[in-house]
């Protein structure tokens, strides 16, 4: 497979999706962009818009979006699914039988599956074991990428020659993809920084100030790692763009639904209506996870509990402060 002039099939027409496919096609690439919404498909390919997710941008007029899967699969030399982690076994259930063997996978959600605990290069396998499995994370707004600002991601997957492969192909101008053969590691990180993301909304949504949130990020990644650790990733994935990276763009901005999720929370203002997050599904899943394996996790814990309205940010920052005192290594 060239670097240039493959096929690449974009499988979710939200913004993140959107904000790839254009990314496909000034990489050279013959783009397939498959999405179910009709009136979606029908703004995209009369209008060369997609207001719902993306408002306010001008879409490439090649850029054209189908309904039907089939045709979207069809010639496929990778396959980018961008559905959100908890509809991801879905999408996979739907691509088996109309995807070649050989063909990559790469997810571009980030999160675990909440029921399972699955994390979503596992979901992946299990429904089509023969194709080879990546996953692309690291700090990136879909708006900033949809405009072709300067952005740089990290792209992993067990085989660091597959992972150099798919580096190269889904790089484009402006758009740099960094190669990791630390597929664990890549996935925790980008799933559980939305968690991190919403604590990091809620300290300042209660008007705690930039001391305490400085504080609960940099505590927060300490939990991010040794969760990490505990599944074999490499402690330099976490250092990186998809680990440390991520977590500084998802924690110190509104354009993050995390965050802005966060922000709510911790300001009391309802919570119905807003953009999907999906640090609310993985949280329960993470302290779920962190629990299990008698690993030190109380923001992501408390995180939950806030989730479930049985903790108020007030009392939550009372328990974190109120913990035994231990080295800052511990």
């Amino acid at each position: 497979m060239s670097r240039l002039n493959s096929r690449i099939a974009v499988l979710g027409g939200g913004a993140w999706g959107t904000a790839l496919a254009l990314t496909a096609l000034r990489g050279g690439h013959e783009v397939a962009f498959w999405m179910r919404d009709a009136a979606t498909i029908a703004a995209i390919n009369e209008g060369h818009r997609n207001e719902r997710y993306l408002p306010g941008i001008a879409l490439d007029p090649e850029l054209r979006a189908t309904g039907d899967l089939g045709v979207a699969l069809a010639r496929a030399d990778c396959i980018l699914a961008v559905a959100p982690a908890q509809s991801l076994r879905g999408l996979i259930r739907d691509i088996r039988g109309h995807a070649a063997s050989d063909v990559p996978v790469v997810i571009c959600a980030k999160g675990i599956e909440r029921d399972t605990g699955r994390m979503l290069s596992e979901i992946v396998r299990e429904s089509l074991p023969d194709n080879p499995v990546g996953a692309l994370s690291g700090p990136s707004f879909a708006t900033d990428v949809a405009r072709g600002l300067p952005t740089a991601v990290t792209v992993a997957a067990d085989s660091a020659g597959l992972a150099a492969h798919l580096a190269r192909l889904l790089s484009a101008p402006q758009f740099r993809c960094y190669s990791s053969d630390d597929l664990i590691g890549v996935e925790i990180g980008g799933a559980l920084k939305n968690v991190l993301a919403i604590a990091a909304g809620a300290v300042s949504g209660a008007g705690l100030g930039a001391s305490a949130q400085a504080a609960i990020v940099t505590r927060g990644f300490v939990e991010m790692r040794r969760i990490a650790a505990s599944f074999g990733a490499q402690p330099e994935t976490l250092m990186g763009l998809s680990g440390f990276g991520d977590l500084m763009l998802t924690c110190g901005s509104g354009q993050s639904r995390n965050f802005a999720y966060g922000l709510a929370l911790g300001r009391g203002t309802p919570l119905a209506g807003l953009p999907l997050a999906e640090g609310v599904a993985t949280a329960g899943i993470a302290a779920r996870i962190a629990a299990e394996r008698a690993i030190a996790a109380p923001i992501t814990d408390a995180v939950d509990r806030m989730l479930a309205g049985t903790l108020a940010i007030g009392d939550a920052v009372g328990e974190l402060l109120s913990r035994p005192l231990k080295t800052e290594t511990d």
